[in-house]
């Protein structure tokens, strides 16, 4: 799978690395007790807009960890 701006924050936290690359862009949503309820409707695409997160070096950093580790 390759991470896109469509993909939920549920899928990507599927990915055992996902949360090591999300934090290093300061992700609120990890410790959010309402975005593990919607997590499933969430997606990448509009939490990087909500927050001002650059979307595309975040996904460069998805991708990248995931074909290293095998995840994704």
């Amino acid at each position: 799978m390759e991470f896109t701006e469509k993909t939920t924050l549920e899928e990507v936290l599927e990915f055992s690395e996902a949360e090591r690359v999300l934090t290093k862009y300061k992700l609120p949503c990890l410790g959010c007790p309402m975005a593990k309820i919607e997590m499933s409707g969430l997606t990448l695409g509009d939490i990087c807009a909500a927050y001002r997160i650059d979307i595309k070096n975040l996904l460069v950093d998805l991708n990248f960890a995931a074909r290293r580790f095998g995840g994704g």
